[in-house]
């Protein structure tokens, strides 16, 4: 580990103030941000056909000084998971309009990108809509994700919603991200101080149990002599995938109530100009970065359509997907609802123009676009050196090999759901509870965070396999009757926009039909070639998120006799080391027959 004294870095030159509010009950923040120079665009909606936005932009000036709109750009990035490196495998990939797969991501790319976009639009403000930290590859993970959170701040972003896995190991430890100081437990490990985010975190439906807010409801961006309202809030059913443990005390709202209630403080306020970090979002259908290919019915949609109409603009998070969609306000105005991805793989790009006179957007003026962080431009140089500072720190941890593979291992699958990956992980807690007597291993597909890349030599390291399990779940065995076991696999399906599928080891065996009504979709199932007796006990390992009915999966929770085993990390390392040239396993444990 680094001890050696390091000066934090500056920002980048946009002008933003180093001032923090250290309150964080209070309802909302003000934050300055400078303006060198009045030239900027403004922008025209065009065309919304079939909830896809084609824009055309001109160049204008424009000052509060002459009285003309200012045109203010707003850039936001989504669910960074504390990835510094360029992501490998399909995880560094998007596809662009004409579905050509561009290598993206990587923390030095992003701020060349930011800082290119700034460079054409002086008066902009970056945001973050969550998740920026936490299922972070080991490079950040080591330290506590100080290391991304320092990159943050050298990107110079304004505020960020907190998202779910800002969560992850307690609001305590969200509030030393905020505030700085070092870890409890393991102290100062990446530099010998840590001062903290010098950007708020925002959670305008976040309180305690006496409904006293715990996080900032909203911020106050002054940018071009106009000032632009940043509401934040997080997905209300966050209890349900994080641990209890991790939001003890803590009690999260409706978000479209949040949203109203903060909007109506900012308009009290005379700011009228508005946007929205939601840390909740749709399910993509396909389509490219800039495309509103959506599914129906998705949770982002329904707060982006319900929230204030004084809100000019909606960014989202937490699903991973890639959309721009211009949604009807309450008032039936156009706004647009915006996604980029993960993993630092786009910016989302909304220009807006801001009357001075009355400080509202003029939304006929407003466009927005998803724009790749590409790998083709020069890296920052100072992120860089945050980043390639980290990686060497952890490289004695991270480096060491562990197995070696016969192909990728990968985390997206067929029809059925069933990846090879989940496969390998499976049977890998299998192998490590056999001793409890389980009979069958199940994993949460959302526990699975990246690829496992052969290249280029087959070897994997200790931070390849890390970075596909970082949550450090705990192995547990419990027995459920035949009868519960198919109510979990019928889970998959509740509430759900589109399927989410557990991966299961090699011992159990079903078939799911998607024309069948839900709550009877899974037939067929069998343990060891045996078919499950409803009525006769199994013993099956599950993470203990999945144990406690993470993520939905209530059904586990009934579960009985439960013992403790292994990180899910150690079962997985265990595996590759005692399996070497692992190949990927036949995808036949899950199949669709309609």
């Amino acid at each position: 580990m680094s001890t050696a004294s390091h000066p934090r870095s500056s920002p980048l030159p946009v002008g933003r103030s180093s001032t923090r509010c250290h309150d964080h009950a209070v309802p909302s923040q003000t934050r300055a941000l400078s303006r060198p120079s009045v030239i900027a665009l403004v922008v025209v909606l065009v065309l919304v056909v079939a909830g896809i936005v084609a824009l055309e932009v001109r160049n204008v000036r424009g000052s509060a000084a002459d009285g003309g709109p200012v045109a203010v750009r707003i850039v936001a990035f989504n669910d960074l998971h504390g990835n510094l490196e360029p992501p490998s495998g399909s995880s560094g990939e998007v596809d662009d309009a004409a579905g050509a797969a561009v290598e993206a991501g990587g923390a030095a790319y992003l701020a060349a990108h930011v800082a290119r976009l700034r460079a054409e639009a002086p008066d902009t403000v970056l945001l973050s809509v969550g998740d920026n930290v936490g299922a972070s590859p080991v490079a950040s993970a080591l330290f506590h994700d100080e290391p991304t959170v320092d990159v943050l701040d050298r990107l110079g972003v304004a505020a960020s919603t907190v998202g779910n896995h800002e969560f992850d190991e307690g609001f305590p430890e969200l509030r030393r991200l905020q505030y700085g100081g070092c870890h409890p437990v393991d102290g100062c490990v990446f530099r010998p101080e840590f001062d903290g985010a010098s950007f708020p975190f925002l959670g305008a439906n976040v309180t305690d149990t006496a409904g006293a807010p715990a996080l900032p409801a909203s911020t106050v961006v002054e940018v071009g002599g106009v000032r632009i309202g940043v509401i934040g809030v997080t997905l209300r059913e966050l209890p349900t995938v994080v641990t209890a443990e991790a939001v003890a005390g803590l009690a999260f709202g409706d978000e479209v109530a949040a949203v109203d209630t903060a909007s109506a403080e900012l308009t009290a306020q005379g700011v009228t100009a508005q946007v929205v970090l939601v840390h909740q979002g749709d399910e993509g259908a396909g389509g490219g970065p800039s495309e509103c290919s959506v599914e129906p019915g998705g949770a982002g949609s329904a707060i982006a359509d319900g929230v204030s109409p004084d809100v000019d603009a909606v960014f989202t998070a937490h699903t991973h997907q890639q959309y721009v969609c211009a949604r009807p306000d309450p008032a039936g105005n156009l706004r647009p609802l915006v996604q980029g991805l993960s993993f630092g793989r786009l910016l989302s790009v909304v220009d807006v123009a801001v009357d001075p006179a009355t400080g509202d957007v003029l939304r006929d003026r407003t466009t927005a676009r998803n724009e790749i962080v590409s790998r083709d431009i020069e890296p920052d140089a100072e992120v860089q050196a945050i980043v390639d500072e980290a990686v060497a720190d952890a490289a004695p941890i991270a480096d060491e090999p562990v197995g070696t593979i016969a192909a990728d291992l990968l985390r997206s699958g067929g029809p059925s759901g069933e990846t090879p990956l989940g496969d390998v992980i499976a049977d890998a807690q299998l192998a490590a509870t056999r001793d409890a007597g389980a009979q069958v291993a199940i994993t949460n597909p959302g526990g699975i965070r990246a690829d496992l890349p052969f290249a280029p030599d087959g070897v994997v390291t200790y931070g390849e396999v890390f970075t596909v399990q970082p949550f450090g779940n705990i192995m547990q065995v419990l027995t459920l009757t035949g009868a519960q076991l198919d109510a979990a696999l019928e889970q998959q399906w509740q509430g759900q926009s589109s399927p989410r599928i557990l991966q299961v080891s090699s011992t159990l065996r079903y078939s799911w039909s998607g024309a069948a009504p839900v709550g009877d979709r899974a037939t067929g199932l069998t343990i060891g070639g045996v078919p499950v007796d409803p009525e006769a006990p199994y013993r099956v390992a599950v993470n203990n998120f999945l144990a406690a009915g993470g993520d939905g999966f209530t059904a586990f929770a009934d579960g009985t006799d439960l013992t403790g085993g292994e990180i899910d990390l150690d079962a997985l390392l265990a595996y590759l080391g005692a399996d070497p040239d692992l190949a990927p396993p036949v995808q036949d444990r899950i199949t669709v027959t309609g």
